[in-house]
């Protein structure tokens, strides 16, 4: 049986990913303006659909319904310097992580791919 990348990543480093990256968002004078809510909210979610996504347990549709992710960034401008910093800041919070190289090389493709898709503008 094949693990999922939830099972291989593991809790622990996917977290810590995640903490990470809102880390460097918190510095970041374009993105951080965007969070009007506060980090602590965007850290929770994102790291509830990244379990979900990676195969783990369906929290984030049990809290928030089914991901949507263009309709829930809609009201965010999502052009090129926005995608670039969001991936700068997601690839120093990989380059800080114990996941592996193969699972490190997983996620950024998504995240590549995925801030593509929500580009805007």
């Amino acid at each position: 049986m094949q693990l999922s990348y939830y099972a291989r990543i593991g809790d622990k480093n996917l977290k810590k990913l995640i903490h990470d990256f809102y880390i460097e968002i918190a510095n970041d004078t374009l993105l951080r303006p965007m969070y009007k809510d506060g980090l602590d909210m965007a850290e929770e979610r994102l790291y509830l659909f990244m379990i979900q996504y990676l195969g783990g347990p369906k929290y984030y549709d049990e809290k928030r319904g089914h991901p949507r992710l263009r309709q829930r960034h809609v009201d965010f401008v999502v052009d090129e310097n926005a995608k670039y910093n969001w991936l700068k800041n997601m690839k120093i919070a990989l380059g800080k992580s114990d996941i592996s190289e193969d699972d490190k090389q997983y996620l950024w493709e998504y995240f590549q791919k995925t801030a593509e898709f929500l580009s805007n503008s």
